[in-house]
């Protein structure tokens, strides 16, 4: 029988509990998915045994560099080089209706963006989306929303079904707070071999899905084509597959790394992977095709829906005097600030491009409060909020909350510079 959670120390800390730790996770998850934190994800009795980690093993920086995935090569890019990028996304055959689809991180608010997807459907005006790209949540919602439609009802049942003892389990290790094997056996459950046969036929039509995760190891973000990871099939395809969603997702010292095996150079090594969030909240295109406006590379796109799976407001709230109050509502504040940067970057490429910018963001209209993260009631209320947005054509807008009149001032400016 195991011993009861709060007696037991956890592994690599010396004097500090695995109760102590449930607190701290508390603190710092109850400043990112929710105001009041219980500790509903503790599984008595179902906790995994701790499992020594192994060595890294040593490579350098040009091997890493080089590595690609063992038998799947080309799945794969770095995300921050944009010609690696134009290539996977210039002359599809399914770029007919060029409408790219880009879906943020946040936790359980990913059932706003669940929500909006089945009620653009019932509006019938949802576009059949050349390019879906998901970023944390977003990776995981992003399956469904390239496959359309017909998987509504599951998206649906995947973000209002869900409690936090389908993500994660308290007790902390030596590189995370918490435990998210509870996560990855959801996404198993989830990603069958069927859903993957799915997204390989429409990879083949010329659409293209992809998620982002971040490599730790290099400090770089990663695109994973994952229509191409669905075309090679077989047991090894899809457990990939569910490794890159769980890594997407698994904040970085919340959630354990993933640990995805390489080979470069005749040698195979592990990387180490996190969210993609901590590189960017949502992904469109290179970091360096963002900044530049005047680059000579155009995005192939003609319409852009960012769907942002949090409130762009802030939210006053008094904090507590603890270490992890304190640090869960400033990466809370990070985060909401780094999302308005990378807003305001994508506005100006697509008022440059002549790109149709449209967003959607949990608004002021939406005032349900959450028990604790993925709080069901709280997540239903979130969907049903998001579905009536988009049912009646009123979920995407033009600009965005941060200082757009200050955007369109400085892009007309623009405008008449080049005129003259």
């Amino acid at each position: 029988m195991d011993h009861p959670p709060s007696c037991e120390p956890a592994p690599g800390k010396t004097g500090l509990n695995r109760r102590q730790i449930a607190v701290a996770a508390a603190g710092v998850l109850g400043s990112l998915f929710g105001p009041s934190v219980g500790l509903a994800a503790q599984r008595k009795g179902q906790r995994r045994a701790d499992r020594p980690e192994p060595e890294r093993t040593s490579v350098t920086s040009e091997a890493a560099a080089a590595a690609e995935i063992a038998s799947m090569a080309g799945v794969r890019s770095w995300a921050d080089v944009p010609g690696d990028f134009l290539s996977l996304v210039q002359d599809l055959s399914g770029q007919a209706d060029a409408s790219w689809l880009a879906l943020s991180g946040g936790g359980g608010d990913g059932a706003y963006g669940a929500g909006v997807l089945a009620g653009w459907t019932a509006s019938g005006s949802r576009p059949d989306f050349a390019v879906v790209t998901g970023v944390s949540t977003g990776a995981l919602i992003a399956p469904y929303a390239f496959l359309g439609p017909r998987y509504d009802e599951a998206l649906k049942q995947a973000y209002t079904t869900i409690t936090a003892a389908d993500v994660f389990e308290f007790g902390g290790s030596a590189e995370s707070l918490l435990r998210s094997w509870p996560l990855g056996e959801t996404i198993a459950r989830r990603i069958t071999p069927e859903l993957l046969l799915a997204v390989a036929a429409e990879h083949r039509r010329g659409r293209r899905l992809f998620v982002l995760t971040t490599n730790v190891d290099a400090q770089r973000p990663v695109l994973w084509n994952m229509g191409a990871i669905a075309t090679y099939g077989g047991p090894e395809a899809l457990a990939l597959f569910r490794k890159v969603l769980l890594a997407s997702a698994s904040i970085p010292g919340i959630f354990e790394p993933v640990m995805i095996d390489v080979v470069s150079q005749g040698r195979r090594f592990q990387e180490m992977h996190v969210d993609g969030g901590a590189s960017a909240y949502l992904f469109v295109a290179p970091q360096p095709m963002l900044l530049d406006t005047q680059a000579a590379k155009r995005l192939p796109i003609e319409r852009l829906y960012l769907v942002v799976n949090n409130t762009l407001r802030s939210d006053f709230a008094l904090t507590e005097h603890t270490t992890l109050a304190v640090l869960g509502r400033a990466m809370s504040t990070g985060t909401k600030a780094l999302t308005a940067l990378e807003l305001a970057a994508i506005f100006q490429v697509c008022r440059s491009q002549d790109i149709d910018f449209n967003l959607t963001s949990v608004g002021e209209g939406f005032t349900a409060s959450s028990s604790g993260p993925f709080d069901p009631t709280y997540m239903t209320a979130l969907f049903e909020y998001g579905y009536e947005r988009a049912a009646s054509g009123m979920a995407f807008g033009k600009a965005f909350p941060a200082a757009p009149e200050r955007l369109e001032r400085d892009v007309a400016d623009r405008k008449l510079l080049e005129l003259r």
